[in-house]
């Protein structure tokens, strides 16, 4: 039976809870939306043991919980997974389903969406709720150069991933309550198609850019690789990491994961340096949360220099350079 008041569903993904909080994130913005379509924010959750989780999910804006657990829940399978989603989906009819566009999420969604013969959006950047009530998906195409605003006006649910970094969770209220609505695991479930016969945890070498205070951020102005790598050294000193722009990436100066931008990282550190950038729409959306920003670029009607709160017009690396060598002398002291 459908819910007599429209549901707005975040999946729960919990496996990465410290290090990934897309979940929370979206938690914090399908309570926006709820209050724009009178809608009831719920979350999902699938696994084992899953009542810290449960908890916390309440605390950062979920009104009801749709809980399975089960011990074959324990370790994900895309397939079970999937299933379920799909089961509950057409049982309780949620107006809304959003996912983390993480790897998990890149899997599970598409499938889910499949299943139930609706639309996705994949890796949105914004969400809104329009004049008719429905969900205005904004998305970057064309290799980020344009966004692009989807909605789905017949089928339901209505459904996207979200990028993680994009919305900003709400904090921790202690005193939340909210429903939890414990359905039984099916037990005429298919069984799984794959067989997990072993898995390790693989421990990565971490970039932090999302989380870092101080941001060194480098773009075509920097002029060669070899300068680019002065970007490095100041961050290091500065106790920071190292962001880029597209065009700093496509020339091979910086990996993709330094990427920020509208389409890529959004990030919020307290102090962004900002060199070479010229401050292109697709680089400065992903900045605007930043709380000082200094910019140094030749042009002084770069519109980087503009949202700068402290503009040096001079040559980037020379400017890097002498931070640098700043730092090191402050340092020794």
């Amino acid at each position: 039976m459908p819910a007599q008041r429209p549901e707005i569903w975040v999946f729960g993904d919990y496996r990465n809870y410290f290090q990934n909080r897309v979940t929370l994130q979206l938690l914090s913005r399908a309570t926006d939306l709820a209050e724009k379509r009178g809608a009831l924010v719920c979350a999902t959750v699938f696994g084992w043991d899953t009542g810290e989780w449960v908890g916390e999910y309440i605390a950062h804006g979920a009104r009801k919980v749709y809980l399975v657990e089960d011990r074959r829940l324990g370790r994900y399978s895309c397939d079970l997974y999937v299933g379920l989603m799909e089961r509950l989906a057409r049982r309780y009819r949620p107006e809304i389903i959003l996912v983390g566009a993480t790897s998990f999420g890149r899997e599970f969604a598409p499938r889910v969406a499949k299943r139930l013969k609706t639309g996705l959006t994949a890796d949105c950047v914004g969400l809104d709720i329009d004049e008719n009530g429905l969900l205005v998906q904004t998305a970057p195409a064309f290799g980020g150069n344009l966004l692009t605003r989807i909605v789905t006006p017949q089928k339901r649910p209505q459904m996207a991933t979200v990028r993680p970094g994009v919305f900003r969770e709400i904090p921790h209220d202690h005193g939340a309550t909210g429903e939890i609505v414990r359905i039984d695991f099916p037990e005429d479930m298919p069984p799984d198609r794959v067989r997990l016969v072993s898995s390790e945890r693989t421990l990565p070498v971490p970039r932090h850019l999302g989380n870092a205070e101080i941001v060194v951020c480098g773009g075509r102005g920097m002029g060669s690789k070899g300068r680019f790598r002065n970007l490095y050294e100041l961050a290091r000193l500065l106790g920071g990491e190292v962001g880029a722009t597209r065009p700093a990436v496509y020339a091979r100066w910086a990996d993709e994961d330094a990427l920020v931008g509208q389409a890529d990282k959004h990030i919020r550190p307290k102090v962004l340096f900002s060199f070479g950038i010229s401050g292109a729409i697709q680089h400065t959306a992903g900045i605007v949360d930043a709380g000082f920003i200094i910019a140094v670029n030749k042009n002084p009607k770069a519109a980087m220099m503009k949202m700068a709160d402290v503009a040096i017009v001079a040559d980037a690396h020379q400017v890097c350079l002498a931070l640098i060598k700043e730092f090191k002398k402050r340092l020794r002291a």
